[in-house]
This record gives C-alpha cells, structure tokens and sequence, in this order.
C-alpha cells in the first residue's frame, strides 16, 4: 500500500486510483500463482447489511441434502465436503491469499456448489475480481461502514458490484427500500424475487413464530407452495430463509430436498444461539451489530420473551460512529434493562464509544434503565445476577468470535463461553 508520505503529497483520488490499481494487480497476481482455482467453480455469493451468514448457511443445507458437495465460507462456519470448523479468522472474506487455498481446497474435493459472503468492502478492493459468479443474492441494505462508504449511496455502490460481474442467476429481497436500485442489474439466466410482496415470484405467504423456531409457508411462481419449518427464530430468519429457498429453486433443486434442508439447520454459531444450562430464563447470543439488525435481534427477543428483555451490549471500535446513538435509541425504546459494556475497541477509546452510544439512549429517555458496567465479562454477570424466570438476556455484537481486539491487542474472548463459565461460577457459590 502507498506509504504515508505518498498520501499527503498526493490528491485523494489519485491515490485511490494508485490503491485500485494495485488492488487489482496483487488478485490478478494471486489468482495467477495458485493455478486460478475458482475456475469452472459454481460460486454462490450473498451480499447484504444482514442475514449473509444465515443464507450461505441455509443453503449448504439445502444443497447437501440434495446430494450435492459443498464447500462454504462464512463468518461464523468453514466447511468443505461435510467437514466443518468455527471461523476464527474475523474475517467475513478471507485475505486474498487464503480465499485462493479455501478454493484450491474446494476444488480437490471436488465441491458442486462453493458457498462465500460478499462484503462490500471485498467488493469495492476487487478481492472477487477473478472469482466467477454463478450466483448473486441480496438480503437487504441498511445503515452500515459509512466510517468506509461515507455514504449510503456509495455503499450500495460497492454491493452492485457483485451484480456487475455477469452472474447467471440474481435473488432480489422485493421488500427491501433498495430493491428497484439492485432490480436495474440483469441476470444472464434467470431472476427472481422473494418477499411477503404479492408482486414477488417467491412470496412469504404465512410466518408463525415460535420460542425455538419459524413456520414459513411460500408460493412461487404462483403455484408452487411449500410449507417450511426452522429452529430458527425471528421474522427476519423467515427473509434469509427465503432468499435461500428462492436459489435453490432457481437451481432446480427438488422441493423435498429444500424443506428437508431447511430443516436441517438446528443453528448458526453465535446467530440467536441459545445458552442453555438448566437456567429458569433465556439466554441467547447474537452477532447483530447494525441498527437494523438490533431492531430484528431485540423484535425477535420481545417475541419469545414472558417477562423482560435484559440486553448487554456495545458497539465496535474504529467503524461507523454514526450508528452508536441509533443503537441506542433502538435499545433503550426495545429493552427493559440495558447493560451498557465494551465490545471492541480496537485502537479507540471504549469510554467515548460508551458515550455515544449513551446519547441515543439518553434521546430516546432510557437513561433510567440503563447501567454502564465497561469490564465485558462483568457486564454478562450483572445480567445473569439480575434475570429471572421469563427472562431473556440478550448479549449482542461479538457472536461466534473468538478473540476481541482491545487496544491493538489479540485477547481470547467469546461471550457463550464466557456465559457457561459464570454459570458455573454461579452454581457453585449457589451450592455453598
């Protein structure tokens, strides 16, 4: 990358012009030194604020119970031919180096389908410039790395990206307010869209929701109906659900093998993943760290939950500051108890992330459930001290990660474990 000096010297678009350019060069160089693996591979990519990870994994799903081989990348979960392991990376798109072994290794197991996220922020560093798109989905676009974008339009720029690279088949959310913007791009084969519109080909026509699962039922093409069942909760797992289902039934895959799939998935690591300990409440943890995604995290809570929603949360360091008082806002108007902690700060100072955050809970007058504990571990327990029977303490923003970044320093985290392990603690002075 271009040093520090070069940068000041030089106009701004000049030397985004000199990192394209170079960004370009190192894939191109990549994908060279390692044979072109994706060639002739059926590559699968879902873009989106929200829902990626439960899409790619819906369809792993679906596509292995059809027979099919499968290697995926996602944020939470690697797998390849049926062996799976949690992504520890922190990385939603692998660095280009190690997208280019993930493919070689998809490739000698001879995978049918090969299963990726696509950031914007892979999109817009081309680090899928040489990667063939078989495949595009949209889940939907929502505030989110405006710290990167700037803004909401060069954001959705950065996702049509993926849908500028020639793929055969595109999935549309038709509910989503950026639907007619994505609509514009055309598929060499076949789209189609999905949604609780009557104008989508791939409709939701009834959601029930349930403490440890959805019901779906579907109609496409206006004749094809399909009675679905998830261990997945939440309105919004109906939507990943669906954009699922609506690929694979672009790819001719058997209705059978798509209910079965979808079945199949009991869950996702750190993706409303329920803690269970033989406590008398819930307790689940969840990766929601978009306003839009606490919105659907805190609705699907509410909807489970008898008695109060507990939530700990935070935002992430050196990201999107824009979004930490609508967070707050969101919180304070959804939760009954708000135990306000650190995520990742990354080389920012967690107090005035705190701060901000607080603003927009300050706004929208939840200053009087709200307490401030810094210390993360510490801020799990004071939820578990406090719940009771009917509640449910929802711990937002890391999920499945394993380490948080605190100061530029690597330290081993992960709020399940965390969870388990103050449980314990709990039992056992409980027990003396």
């Amino acid at each position: 990358m271009l040093a520090s000096g070069a940068r000041k010297l030089l106009p701004s678009g000049a030397v985004r012009l000199l990192e394209q350019g170079y960004r370009k060069g190192r894939v191109h160089l990549l994908t060279a030194a390692y044979g072109n693996p994706a060639k002739n591979l059926r590559v699968i990519a879902v873009t989106g604020t929200n829902g990626k990870t439960t899409v790619v994994n819906y369809l792993n799903e679906i596509l292995k119970e059809a027979k099919y081989k499968t290697a995926m990348f996602s944020t939470a979960q690697i797998e390849i031919n049926g062996v799976k392991r949690v992504n520890d990376l922190n990385r939603t798109v692998a660095v280009t180096r190690d997208l280019m072994r993930f493919y070689r290794q998809a490739k000698r197991a001879r995978a049918d389908f090969v299963l990726i996220e696509a950031t914007s922020h892979a999109l817009d560093q081309h680090k899928l410039s040489t990667t063939p798109i078989e495949m595009a989905i949209m889940t939907n676009l929502t505030q989110d790395h405006l710290d990167y974008h700037k803004t909401m339009e060069n954001y959705a720029a950065a996702k049509a990206k993926l849908f500028r690279m020639n793929p055969k088949y595109i999935v549309l959310n038709r509910d989503d307010e950026w639907f007619d913007y994505y609509n514009s791009y055309q598929a060499g084969y076949q789209k189609i869209t999905y949604g609780q519109s009557p104008d989508a080909e791939a409709r939701i026509d009834r959601i029930k929701l349930f403490r440890k699962g959805t019901e779906v039922d579907m109609v496409i093409d206006h004749q094809t109906k399909l009675q679905l069942a998830t261990a997945l909760p939440g309105e919004y797992n109906a939507y990943n659900l669906a954009a699922a289902v609506s690929g694979a039934y672009l790819l001719n895959v058997g209705l059978k093998d798509i209910i079965e799939g979808v079945a199949n998935l009991e869950g996702i690591p750190g993706r409303f993943d329920r803690v269970e300990q033989g406590q008398p409440f819930d307790i689940v943890v969840d990766y929601a760290h978009t306003p839009d995604g606490y919105e659907k995290v805190l609705t699907a809570a509410r909807g489970i939950t008898k008695n109060r929603v507990i939530l700990v949360f935070g935002s992430c360091g050196d990201r999107d500051k824009a979004k930490r008082p609508v967070m707050g806002s969101i919180a304070a108007r959804m939760a009954d108890r708000i135990i306000l902690t650190d995520e990742e700060s990354y080389n920012e100072d967690p107090q005035q992330i705190r701060d901000q955050i607080r603003e927009g809970i300050v706004a929208a007058h939840g200053e009087g459930k709200t307490t401030e504990v810094p210390d993360r571990r510490e801020a799990i327990k004071k939820a578990l001290s406090i719940a009771t029977k009917g509640d449910t303490v929802l711990i937002t923003g890391m999920g499945h990660e394993m380490y948080r970044i605190v100061n530029g320093e690597r330290i081993p985290w992960n709020d399940a474990e965390a969870v388990k392990e103050l449980l314990k603690e709990k039992g056992s002075s409980s027990a003396t």
